[in-house]
């Protein structure tokens, strides 16, 4: 069993936030708020990024290795370029390495903090020629096959651009504990199903934890998720409707019995199924009112009078207005610390 499988029995990053904010963005303190950094949450190893080789770094946190130089494409390409390139890398064994793979979604989240901005990554991490932009992962968007998923590192959000426009990659090599996307099929630029072997797509890798069978199962009030050992609310909606963050804040802290909370964007992120849409939740979900989009417990680093947000629908994580009645609110409770 690897050392961050052991330090991490679950599957969801700390999202590298440690301080509260109210919805005007003022730092404020954190005990008893219903922010994530109120909550204790379990260190990362210290320190996270250790030298792997020349030009290489490791990620204690996750088992992954990633290039120092976040800028090794040299310049953006399309989707399908992209993918054709880290194959190279991988041929061609850069840096001594010969199993190069563009990181599927959750491997690219991965390095995003959501504690710091212009980069989203985490304090006094080691890489360089970080573009503050949109870097591509192999992930294919369920909603719109002809996009695929990418990472913004200036903020930390996910979304998804169209196959032929140009975006950065960052190729990442080994394996993790990280669990897999879900992601079954492979698309092609035209947004066609095509078969995946040699494609170098999400699901030609399927890279990460498979997930457990069943998945969820019933636990006292709510829904346990195997996967991660969050228990979350049956009902996806504790507020009948959208409110603002600080309300949803109080809705959950007040949700049942009262040991229930906002979750932070890493977790609401892991119940994603990425080979889905509408909603992005595995198949045979046993949740009720599912709705668009949730308000997590994150703070956005960027602007702190937003919060982060996931919108399942999709499965993108994005950000909203802390005062806006904008999105919806699922409480969790379960293994933080």
């Amino acid at each position: 069993m690897r050392d961050n499988a052991r330090r991490y029995p679950f599957s969801v990053l700390p999202t590298g936030q440690s301080a509260c904010y109210d919805a005007n963005g003022w730092e404020i303190p954190c005990a008893r708020s219903g922010r994530e950094a109120a909550f204790a949450n379990p260190a990362l190893t210290t320190p996270r990024f250790v030298t792997a080789g020349d030009g290489l770094i490791s990620d204690r946190a996750t088992g992954l290795i990633w290039p120092v130089d976040a800028g090794l494409s040299g310049f953006p390409l399309p989707w399908a370029e992209t993918l054709h390139r880290v194959a190279a890398f991988a041929a061609e064994g850069l840096l001594g390495r010969a199993d190069w793979r563009l990181p599927n979604r959750r491997e690219l989240r991965s390095l995003v903090s959501y504690g710091a901005a212009r980069p989203s990554l985490p304090p006094g991490h080691p890489f360089r020629n970080v573009f503050l932009g949109w870097y591509w992962s192999s992930t294919t968007a369920a909603p719109a096959p002809g996009y695929a998923w990418y990472v913004h590192l200036e903020g930390g959000r996910m979304f998804y651009g169209k196959k032929d426009q140009d975006c950065l990659c960052w190729p990442v090599a080994g394996s993790s504990w990280l669990p897999a996307t879900g992601q079954d099929r492979c698309f092609d630029v035209l947004a066609r199903e095509i078969a995946c072997a040699g494609t170098g797509q999400d699901a030609a890798l399927l890279s990460g934890t498979p997930w457990p069978s069943p998945r969820f199962e019933p636990d006292r009030d709510g829904v346990r998720d195997r996967l991660t050992g969050l228990v979350w609310a049956a009902r996806a909606d504790a507020a009948d409707g959208p409110v603002a963050w600080e309300e949803a804040l109080r809705v959950a802290a007040t949700f049942r019995n009262g040991d229930w909370r906002l979750p932070d964007i890493n977790e609401l992120e892991s119940l994603v199924d990425a080979g889905r849409h509408h909603p992005a939740l595995p198949a045979g979900y046993p949740f009720t009112a599912v709705g668009e989009a949730y308000w997590s417990s994150t703070t956005s680093a960027f602007e702190k009078n937003w919060a982060h947000a996931l919108y399942l629908h999709k499965g993108a994580v994005g950000v909203g207005v802390k005062s806006s009645r904008e999105f919806l609110v699922w409480p969790v409770r379960g293994p933080l610390s």
